[in-house]
């Protein structure tokens, strides 16, 4: 009896061992230091919102480019608040990732998460909008924000004729520092051609008093986006659009250009300056490439939208996550000040598309089915 006891016993007890080995090594894996390839999850990914047609395939992406990993990944969105956001960057600390990939709904807001992944030892990498005003991001993946800025305004000006051409300014938020970036670029090739009169601004008295200006400061515009943001909503876009052809005059009606920030309110701002019955013609930028303005773009209802090829910066991204996995140092081109420190960046080239191109660079390249538009 006694021997069945202590046989008994001694089971237990090795259980017991067992028991706290395991805990031990779960514990040892779910932080966010160097436990590497043993963690739960890998990299964690938040993105700004599931409601723009962009973000959802950038998360088909994300998942495809780990399918053939050893890594795990993880996706959650913040539906445009930054409180969900940091509440998201929180929930992938607590499953132990190593690196951060987020596209911030709020570019300075943003710092506090990040600030809190940087002290658990996570590497964060801003995805397509920087984070500004802290020193917790490690890198930032974009497309060259001025650049499109200046293919939008380029795309205007190449198709002015004559002088005193009505000028409708839009832009994105002022929350998101790509906003301002954005319209850097265009203002760069616009101010020219206001000054020398092809162009008359039409809806923003501010831009107006700063028209012999070709360097904005930042507060400068500020004061611009304060009057045309869109701040990214196409309802919104709607209804400035509407509110600014009521308030206009003939002499601001007729051949129009618009600078749009993106499709979503390139579509709504078109379909707007489409009704007015004293808009002859206008022209109006874009960029994403989403479907519905291909389409637009193919009836002649958009005239051009600015392609940043989501493949390559999620290749980017992804593969600068990995670099930092594997322990190497990620491959960087340049940097951006976010108002705290030059934070290293790698930049993806933007491709400008109207009803020449289409085909070429959505089609043939594989990013669109032909069968997914008509009249193409």
């Amino acid at each position: 009896m006694k021997k069945r006891f202590k046989a008994v016993s001694f089971i237990i007890v090795a259980m017991m061992f067992l028991s706290l080995l395991v805990a031990c090594k779960d514990n040892s894996s779910s932080g966010g230091g160097s436990g590497g390839k043993s963690s739960k999850v890998s990299v964690g990914i938040v993105l700004p919102t599931k409601d723009e047609p962009r973000w959802v395939q950038d998360e088909q992406r994300f998942k495809d480019a780990l399918a053939d990993s050893e890594y795990t990944t993880e996706i959650l969105f913040s539906q445009g608040s930054s409180a969900k956001e940091k509440e998201n960057v929180e929930t992938l600390l607590n499953k132990g990732i190593e690196v951060l990939i987020i596209s911030p709904h709020d570019g300075e807001a943003a710092g506090a998460a990040v600030e809190a992944a940087k002290k658990d030892g996570v590497t964060v990498i801003a995805y397509d909008r920087l984070i500004t005003n802290t020193d917790a991001v490690d890198y930032y993946v974009t497309f060259d924000s001025v650049a499109v800025g200046a293919a939008q305004a380029q795309y205007l000006v190449d198709q002015a004729e004559g002088t005193n051409v009505p000028l409708y300014l839009y832009a994105g938020a002022a929350s998101d520092n790509n906003a301002f970036l954005f319209f850097e670029g265009a203002w760069s090739v616009l101010q020219p051609k206001i000054a020398d009169g092809t162009f008359k601004i039409a809806n923003s008295s501010e831009a107006e008093g700063l028209k012999d200006k070709a360097e904005l400061s930042r507060d400068e515009m500020s004061k611009i986006l304060g009057q045309v943001t869109t701040n990214w909503d196409p309802n919104e876009a709607k209804n400035k659009a509407q509110t600014h052809l009521t308030a206009a005059g003939a002499d601001l009606k007729g051949n129009v250009a618009i600078l749009a920030p993106n499709d979503g309110t390139s579509r709504a701002i078109a379909d707007v300056f489409a009704t007015d019955g004293d808009i002859t013609s206008y022209v109006i930028s874009g960029q994403d490439a989403e479907k519905a303005s291909i389409q637009y773009i193919i009836d002649g209802k958009q005239s051009m939208t600015v392609f940043k090829d989501v493949r390559t910066l999620v290749k980017d991204a992804m593969g600068m996550a990995i670099d930092i996995l594997d322990g190497k140092t990620p491959e960087t081109t340049g940097t951006y000040d976010n108002g705290s420190i030059e934070v290293k960046a790698k930049q993806t080239d933007v491709i400008v598309v109207n009803q020449e191109n289409v085909k070429k660079e959505l089609i043939d390249s594989g990013y669109y089915e032909a069968s997914e538009f008509t009249g193409l």
